[in-house]
């Protein structure tokens, strides 16, 4: 029972995004217990904290993710963040190396680029993000630069990865 319902949920979330989740369908198969665990990690990855810092969340998912991949797990963080209602052209910005600290996308790219190669920036990147947009924002954007790239971690380690794309800066349909 179980399993038929993690399945019904990941095909739910495949059809919603128009993303290949082959590699949950995988992992539920191998393990249902897995694929339950699998199914808790939105509890971290998707805390987007206050409605004023999802900018912040969008940009670190963003550096967290394209950290891992280029390709179809990025594409993902980007249709939900114009979803949220975050600037395309400031997460186009951040994708194509020219992220700056004026906008809140680009202030969570860079935070979580320090934080995953252990910038020595990244107290002061976190400094400016709490005095901007507060202590929860900041936490939001610590677990999305700690946990988005888990995802596509586990698909290339599942066997499913894919290659780059080109990524579409325009709302998913």
């Amino acid at each position: 029972m179980l399993k038929s319902i993690l399945h019904k949920s990941t095909s739910d979330f495949e059809e919603q995004y128009g993303y290949d989740a082959q590699y949950m369908h995988d992992i539920i198969d191998a393990n249902t217990a897995a694929g339950f665990r699998l199914g808790l990690l939105p509890l971290l990855s998707q805390y987007r904290g206050p409605k004023h810092g999802h900018d912040v969340w969008a940009g670190a998912a963003l550096a967290s993710t394209l950290d891992g991949d280029c390709g179809s797990c990025a594409q993902l963080i980007i249709d939900q963040s114009i979803e949220l209602g975050v600037s395309a052209a400031h997460l186009e910005q951040c994708a194509k190396g020219s992220a700056d600290t004026e906008t809140g996308c680009g202030l969570g790219f860079l935070f979580a680029q320090s934080a995953i190669s252990g910038g020595p920036s990244t107290k002061e990147l976190r400094a400016e993000i709490v005095r901007r947009f507060g202590e929860e924002t900041a936490v939001a954007a610590s677990f999305a630069a700690a946990c988005s790239r888990i995802y596509p971690v586990l698909k290339r380690a599942t066997g499913n990865g894919d290659a780059c794309e080109i990524l579409r800066f325009a709302p998913a349909r």
